[in-house]
Protein backbone atom coordinates (compact mmCIF):
# COMPACT_ATOMS: atom_id res chain seq x y z
CA UNK A 1 0.00 0.00 0.00
CA UNK A 2 1.30 3.46 -0.70
CA UNK A 3 2.16 5.36 2.38
CA UNK A 4 -0.54 8.87 2.67
CA UNK A 5 0.21 12.22 2.33
CA UNK A 6 -0.54 13.46 6.21
CA UNK A 7 -3.07 15.96 4.96
CA UNK A 8 -4.99 13.11 3.90
CA UNK A 9 -4.33 10.85 6.54
CA UNK A 10 -6.04 9.85 9.62
CA UNK A 11 -3.59 10.44 12.71
CA UNK A 12 -4.70 8.66 15.86
CA UNK A 13 -2.34 9.51 19.02
CA UNK A 14 -2.60 7.19 22.02
CA UNK A 15 -2.15 8.75 25.34
CA UNK A 16 -3.55 12.59 26.19
CA UNK A 17 -0.12 13.47 28.14
CA UNK A 18 2.12 15.91 27.84
CA UNK A 19 3.69 14.89 24.32
CA UNK A 20 0.10 13.33 23.10
CA UNK A 21 -1.43 16.79 23.70
CA UNK A 22 1.40 18.81 22.36
CA UNK A 23 1.69 16.80 19.33
CA UNK A 24 -1.84 16.85 18.69
CA UNK A 25 -2.11 21.13 18.86
CA UNK A 26 1.02 21.71 16.53
CA UNK A 27 -0.65 18.81 13.95
CA UNK A 28 -3.59 21.38 14.20
CA UNK A 29 -1.58 24.20 13.89
CA UNK A 30 -0.28 22.89 10.66
CA UNK A 31 -3.52 22.08 9.21
CA UNK A 32 -3.64 18.36 9.97
CA UNK A 33 -6.59 16.43 11.33
CA UNK A 34 -5.92 14.59 14.02
CA UNK A 35 -7.52 12.64 17.11
CA UNK A 36 -6.05 11.99 20.71
CA UNK A 37 -7.71 8.70 22.55
CA UNK A 38 -7.07 8.23 26.45
CA UNK A 39 -7.87 5.23 28.97
CA UNK A 40 -9.04 7.97 31.79
CA UNK A 41 -12.68 8.60 31.48
CA UNK A 42 -12.08 12.31 31.81
CA UNK A 43 -9.42 15.07 32.25
CA UNK A 44 -10.07 14.85 35.92
CA UNK A 45 -9.63 11.11 36.14
CA UNK A 46 -6.97 11.71 38.88
CA UNK A 47 -4.32 13.48 39.95
CA UNK A 48 -1.66 14.34 37.77
CA UNK A 49 1.06 14.50 39.85
CA UNK A 50 3.42 17.26 40.94
CA UNK A 51 5.41 19.69 39.14
CA UNK A 52 8.17 19.84 36.37
CA UNK A 53 10.52 22.50 35.25
CA UNK A 54 10.35 22.62 31.29
CA UNK A 55 13.77 23.68 29.59
CA UNK A 56 14.29 26.26 27.51
CA UNK A 57 16.05 23.87 25.01
CA UNK A 58 13.25 21.46 24.89
CA UNK A 59 9.85 21.51 26.28
CA UNK A 60 10.05 25.28 25.75
CA UNK A 61 10.88 24.98 21.83
CA UNK A 62 7.77 22.74 21.56
CA UNK A 63 5.44 25.74 23.53
CA UNK A 64 6.65 27.96 20.90
CA UNK A 65 6.16 25.82 18.31
CA UNK A 66 2.49 25.23 19.56
CA UNK A 67 2.31 29.02 19.78
CA UNK A 68 1.65 28.38 23.92
CA UNK A 69 4.93 30.10 25.14
CA UNK A 70 3.71 33.11 26.56
CA UNK A 71 0.70 31.38 28.22
CA UNK A 72 3.07 29.10 29.82
CA UNK A 73 4.90 32.11 31.55
CA UNK A 74 2.31 33.52 33.00
CA UNK A 75 1.30 30.21 34.41
CA UNK A 76 5.10 29.11 35.14
CA UNK A 77 7.39 29.64 38.61
CA UNK A 78 10.12 30.97 37.77
CA UNK A 79 11.25 31.31 41.73
CA UNK A 80 10.37 27.43 41.32
CA UNK A 81 14.30 26.57 40.14
CA UNK A 82 15.79 27.64 43.38
CA UNK A 83 17.31 24.56 44.63
CA UNK A 84 18.60 23.41 48.08
CA UNK A 85 21.35 20.37 48.61
CA UNK A 86 21.53 19.15 52.24
CA UNK A 87 23.21 16.41 54.11
CA UNK A 88 20.69 14.20 56.57
CA UNK A 89 21.82 16.33 59.45
CA UNK A 90 19.61 19.25 57.62
CA UNK A 91 22.81 21.74 56.72
CA UNK A 92 22.31 22.70 53.43
CA UNK A 93 25.49 22.57 51.00
CA UNK A 94 24.61 24.19 48.38
CA UNK A 95 21.75 26.40 47.43
CA UNK A 96 20.93 28.07 43.69
CA UNK A 97 18.30 30.92 44.23
CA UNK A 98 17.44 31.93 40.42
CA UNK A 99 18.15 35.78 39.30
CA UNK A 100 15.46 37.76 38.09
CA UNK A 101 14.24 37.33 34.73
CA UNK A 102 16.06 33.81 34.60
CA UNK A 103 13.78 31.51 32.38
CA UNK A 104 16.11 28.79 31.84
CA UNK A 105 13.40 25.44 33.53
CA UNK A 106 10.85 27.47 35.43
CA UNK A 107 8.07 25.39 37.13
CA UNK A 108 4.82 24.53 36.39
CA UNK A 109 2.11 22.28 37.91
CA UNK A 110 1.68 19.23 35.52
CA UNK A 111 -1.95 19.27 36.05
CA UNK A 112 -1.82 23.09 34.32
CA UNK A 113 0.04 22.50 32.11
CA UNK A 114 -2.16 19.35 31.02
CA UNK A 115 -5.45 22.30 31.21
CA UNK A 116 -3.42 24.76 28.88
CA UNK A 117 -2.74 21.97 26.40
CA UNK A 118 -6.07 21.02 26.45
CA UNK A 119 -7.39 24.15 26.29
CA UNK A 120 -5.83 24.76 23.00
CA UNK A 121 -7.56 21.48 21.68
CA UNK A 122 -10.88 22.22 19.71
CA UNK A 123 -13.65 19.96 21.48
CA UNK A 124 -13.64 16.13 20.73
CA UNK A 125 -9.70 16.22 19.69
CA UNK A 126 -9.76 13.88 22.69
CA UNK A 127 -11.60 11.19 22.96
CA UNK A 128 -12.05 9.97 26.42
CA UNK A 129 -12.58 6.37 27.87
CA UNK A 130 -10.81 4.36 25.22
CA UNK A 131 -8.63 2.48 26.30
CA UNK A 132 -6.36 0.84 23.79
CA UNK A 133 -6.20 -3.15 23.95
CA UNK A 134 -4.18 -3.97 20.73
CA UNK A 135 -3.13 -3.34 17.38
CA UNK A 136 -3.92 -5.08 14.32
CA UNK A 137 -3.21 -4.80 9.82
CA UNK A 138 -0.41 -5.10 7.86
CA UNK A 139 2.82 -2.74 8.67
CA UNK A 140 2.40 -0.83 5.81
CA UNK A 141 -1.46 0.43 6.49
CA UNK A 142 -3.96 0.86 7.26
CA UNK A 143 -3.57 0.00 10.98
CA UNK A 144 -7.14 -1.29 13.50
CA UNK A 145 -7.43 -0.07 16.92
CA UNK A 146 -8.45 -2.30 19.26
CA UNK A 147 -10.32 -0.63 21.95
CA UNK A 148 -11.19 -2.34 25.77
CA UNK A 149 -14.60 -1.05 25.30
CA UNK A 150 -14.95 -3.28 22.36
CA UNK A 151 -14.80 -1.03 19.85
CA UNK A 152 -12.15 -1.01 16.58
CA UNK A 153 -11.12 1.92 14.42
CA UNK A 154 -9.07 1.98 11.02
CA UNK A 155 -6.11 4.75 11.19
CA UNK A 156 -3.16 5.34 9.01
CA UNK A 157 -0.79 6.13 11.69
CA UNK A 158 -0.60 5.06 15.06
CA UNK A 159 1.60 7.61 17.56
CA UNK A 160 1.92 6.09 20.88
CA UNK A 161 2.40 8.78 23.46
CA UNK A 162 1.37 6.66 26.24
CA UNK A 163 3.93 6.67 28.74
CA UNK A 164 6.03 4.10 30.79
CA UNK A 165 3.60 0.77 30.03
CA UNK A 166 2.72 2.27 26.42
CA UNK A 167 0.22 -0.10 24.54
CA UNK A 168 1.59 0.48 21.37
CA UNK A 169 4.97 -0.07 21.69
CA UNK A 170 4.83 -3.80 20.91
CA UNK A 171 3.67 -3.35 17.42
CA UNK A 172 7.33 -1.84 17.06
CA UNK A 173 9.09 -3.45 20.04
CA UNK A 174 9.39 -6.39 22.01
CA UNK A 175 11.35 -4.29 24.69
CA UNK A 176 9.50 -4.00 28.29
CA UNK A 177 10.57 -1.42 31.42
CA UNK A 178 12.79 -3.48 33.66
CA UNK A 179 13.00 -2.07 37.84
CA UNK A 180 15.03 -0.13 38.80
CA UNK A 181 15.98 -0.92 42.04
CA UNK A 182 14.86 1.76 43.68
CA UNK A 183 11.45 3.24 44.35
CA UNK A 184 9.65 6.81 44.96
CA UNK A 185 7.41 6.90 48.27
CA UNK A 186 5.04 10.20 47.66
CA UNK A 187 4.32 12.22 50.52
CA UNK A 188 1.92 15.31 49.94
CA UNK A 189 2.10 18.24 52.53
CA UNK A 190 -1.45 20.70 52.08
CA UNK A 191 -1.78 24.23 53.32
CA UNK A 192 1.99 24.49 54.25
CA UNK A 193 2.31 28.27 55.01
CA UNK A 194 -0.32 27.64 57.87
CA UNK A 195 -0.34 23.99 58.80
CA UNK A 196 3.36 23.33 58.04
CA UNK A 197 5.53 26.03 58.19
CA UNK A 198 9.10 24.58 59.15
CA UNK A 199 8.80 22.39 56.56
CA UNK A 200 7.82 25.59 54.19
CA UNK A 201 10.59 27.21 55.31
CA UNK A 202 13.11 24.35 55.07
CA UNK A 203 12.25 23.42 51.18
CA UNK A 204 11.89 26.79 50.37
CA UNK A 205 10.33 28.20 46.84
CA UNK A 206 11.68 24.92 44.79
CA UNK A 207 13.27 22.31 45.86
CA UNK A 208 15.37 20.73 48.94
CA UNK A 209 17.53 17.12 48.33
CA UNK A 210 19.46 15.41 50.56
CA UNK A 211 20.99 11.69 50.50
CA UNK A 212 23.58 9.71 53.16
CA UNK A 213 24.19 7.07 49.69
CA UNK A 214 21.54 4.63 50.58
CA UNK A 215 18.47 6.50 50.56
CA UNK A 216 17.50 10.04 49.74
CA UNK A 217 14.57 12.27 49.47
CA UNK A 218 13.37 15.54 47.37
CA UNK A 219 11.03 17.80 48.50
CA UNK A 220 9.35 20.22 45.54
CA UNK A 221 7.10 22.93 46.01
CA UNK A 222 4.51 23.38 44.34
CA UNK A 223 1.42 25.73 43.37
CA UNK A 224 -1.21 26.28 45.52
CA UNK A 225 0.45 26.02 49.11
CA UNK A 226 1.09 22.24 48.40
CA UNK A 227 4.73 20.29 48.58
CA UNK A 228 5.22 17.02 47.61
CA UNK A 229 8.17 15.14 48.69
CA UNK A 230 9.66 11.57 47.25
CA UNK A 231 11.45 9.65 49.92
CA UNK A 232 13.90 7.46 47.83
CA UNK A 233 14.98 4.17 48.77
CA UNK A 234 16.74 0.98 47.56
CA UNK A 235 14.01 -1.85 47.75
CA UNK A 236 12.70 -4.57 46.22
CA UNK A 237 9.37 -3.66 43.88
CA UNK A 238 7.54 -4.97 46.43
CA UNK A 239 8.43 -3.73 49.49
CA UNK A 240 5.42 -4.10 50.94
CA UNK A 241 4.24 -7.07 50.46
CA UNK A 242 7.40 -8.56 51.62
CA UNK A 243 6.62 -5.82 54.84
CA UNK A 244 3.43 -7.52 55.42
CA UNK A 245 1.80 -4.13 54.84
CA UNK A 246 -0.40 -2.09 52.00
CA UNK A 247 -0.03 1.12 50.60
CA UNK A 248 -3.46 1.94 52.76
CA UNK A 249 -1.34 1.03 56.22
CA UNK A 250 -0.37 4.58 56.70
CA UNK A 251 0.75 4.67 60.30
CA UNK A 252 2.84 1.22 59.68
CA UNK A 253 4.75 2.69 56.69
CA UNK A 254 5.72 5.45 58.45
CA UNK A 255 7.27 4.00 61.58
CA UNK A 256 9.33 1.84 59.03
CA UNK A 257 10.16 4.99 57.36
CA UNK A 258 10.81 6.77 60.79
CA UNK A 259 13.38 3.35 61.95
CA UNK A 260 14.95 3.65 58.26
CA UNK A 261 15.80 7.45 58.33
CA UNK A 262 16.55 7.22 62.27
CA UNK A 263 20.39 8.60 62.03
CA UNK A 264 18.84 12.14 59.35
CA UNK A 265 18.30 14.87 61.75
CA UNK A 266 14.97 15.69 63.27
CA UNK A 267 14.25 18.66 60.88
CA UNK A 268 14.12 16.72 57.83
CA UNK A 269 12.34 13.67 59.75
CA UNK A 270 9.77 16.09 59.66
CA UNK A 271 9.24 15.31 56.28
CA UNK A 272 8.13 11.62 57.00
CA UNK A 273 6.47 11.72 59.91
CA UNK A 274 4.01 14.84 59.64
CA UNK A 275 2.63 14.07 56.23
CA UNK A 276 -1.24 14.95 54.98
CA UNK A 277 -2.81 11.41 54.11
CA UNK A 278 -1.43 8.26 52.61
CA UNK A 279 1.62 7.51 50.82
CA UNK A 280 1.78 6.80 46.93
CA UNK A 281 3.96 4.26 45.94
CA UNK A 282 6.10 4.66 42.58
CA UNK A 283 8.58 2.43 41.75
CA UNK A 284 11.02 3.79 39.30
CA UNK A 285 11.34 1.43 35.99
CA UNK A 286 13.68 2.06 32.77
CA UNK A 287 13.68 0.96 28.96
CA UNK A 288 17.01 -0.92 28.32
CA UNK A 289 19.53 1.24 26.41
CA UNK A 290 19.36 1.92 23.97
CA UNK A 291 15.94 1.10 22.64
CA UNK A 292 15.58 1.11 18.91
CA UNK A 293 13.45 -0.25 16.57
CA UNK A 294 13.14 -0.95 12.71
CA UNK A 295 11.47 1.66 11.12
CA UNK A 296 7.15 1.16 10.65
CA UNK A 297 5.53 3.35 8.21
CA UNK A 298 2.14 3.27 10.02
CA UNK A 299 3.40 3.28 13.99
CA UNK A 300 5.81 5.80 16.07
CA UNK A 301 6.19 6.22 20.05
CA UNK A 302 7.40 9.30 21.69
CA UNK A 303 8.28 9.97 25.08
CA UNK A 304 7.86 7.38 27.59
CA UNK A 305 6.76 4.83 25.33
CA UNK A 306 9.96 5.40 23.32
CA UNK A 307 12.68 5.91 25.77
CA UNK A 308 11.94 5.66 29.79
CA UNK A 309 14.63 6.72 31.73
CA UNK A 310 14.79 7.76 35.65
CA UNK A 311 13.08 10.75 36.95
CA UNK A 312 15.73 13.33 36.45
CA UNK A 313 14.15 16.22 34.76
CA UNK A 314 14.34 15.20 31.08
CA UNK A 315 11.47 13.15 30.81
CA UNK A 316 8.28 15.75 29.79
CA UNK A 317 10.85 18.04 28.21
CA UNK A 318 12.05 15.35 25.90
CA UNK A 319 8.34 14.00 25.32
CA UNK A 320 7.31 17.28 23.89
CA UNK A 321 10.47 18.05 21.92
CA UNK A 322 9.69 14.37 20.38
CA UNK A 323 6.04 15.57 19.58
CA UNK A 324 7.16 18.86 18.64
CA UNK A 325 9.38 17.59 16.16
CA UNK A 326 6.96 14.50 14.66
CA UNK A 327 4.13 17.00 13.97
CA UNK A 328 6.58 19.52 11.78
CA UNK A 329 7.90 16.32 9.96
CA UNK A 330 4.82 15.38 9.20
CA UNK A 331 3.27 18.74 8.15
CA UNK A 332 6.73 19.24 5.90
CA UNK A 333 6.66 15.41 4.43
CA UNK A 334 5.04 14.10 1.16
CA UNK A 335 4.16 10.93 2.95
CA UNK A 336 3.46 9.83 6.46
CA UNK A 337 6.19 6.90 5.78
CA UNK A 338 8.70 9.54 4.66
CA UNK A 339 7.89 12.10 8.19
CA UNK A 340 8.29 8.83 10.31
CA UNK A 341 11.20 7.63 9.00
CA UNK A 342 12.93 11.09 9.06
CA UNK A 343 11.60 12.04 12.92
CA UNK A 344 12.98 8.55 13.92
CA UNK A 345 16.37 9.60 12.43
CA UNK A 346 16.32 12.28 14.83
CA UNK A 347 14.60 11.20 17.83
CA UNK A 348 16.36 7.78 18.20
CA UNK A 349 20.09 8.98 17.94
CA UNK A 350 19.25 11.73 20.50
CA UNK A 351 17.00 9.74 22.69
CA UNK A 352 20.59 7.23 22.66
CA UNK A 353 23.06 9.55 24.37
CA UNK A 354 20.40 10.96 26.53
CA UNK A 355 19.50 7.78 28.24
CA UNK A 356 23.35 6.38 28.17
CA UNK A 357 23.91 9.34 30.30
CA UNK A 358 20.90 8.92 32.67
CA UNK A 359 21.35 4.93 32.67
CA UNK A 360 21.55 3.88 36.08
CA UNK A 361 20.96 7.44 37.61
CA UNK A 362 18.88 6.19 40.00
CA UNK A 363 21.73 6.14 41.66
CA UNK A 364 22.71 9.65 41.66
CA UNK A 365 19.36 10.61 43.94
CA UNK A 366 21.11 8.00 46.51
CA UNK A 367 24.35 9.22 46.24
CA UNK A 368 25.79 11.72 49.12
CA UNK A 369 27.91 13.75 46.84
CA UNK A 370 27.35 16.84 45.38
CA UNK A 371 25.45 16.75 42.16
CA UNK A 372 27.70 18.02 38.85
CA UNK A 373 25.65 20.73 38.64
CA UNK A 374 26.68 22.11 42.40
CA UNK A 375 30.19 21.12 42.03
CA UNK A 376 30.94 23.28 39.22
CA UNK A 377 28.95 26.14 40.40
CA UNK A 378 31.32 25.97 43.81
CA UNK A 379 34.56 25.91 41.62
CA UNK A 380 36.40 29.23 42.13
Amino acid sequence: MTSSAPDRARISIIGAGPGGLTCARILQRRGLAVTVHDRDSGPNARDQGGTLDLHADSGQIALREADLLEEFFALARPEGQEMRQMNPAGEILFHHVPEDGELFKPEINRGDLRDLLLGALPPGTVQWGRALASISGPADGPRLLHFADGTNLETDLVIGADGAFSQVRPAVSPAVPQYSGVSFLEVWFSDVQTRHPEIAELVGQGGAAAADGDRGMFAQRNSSDHIRVYLIRRVPVDWLKRSGLTIDDTDAIRALLLEEYATWSPRLRQLISGNDGRYVDRPIFALPVPHTWAHNPTVTLLGDAAHLMPPLGVGVNLAMLDASELAVTLANSATVADAVRAYESTMLPRATEMAKLLEGGTEQLLSDELPDFAQDSMQP
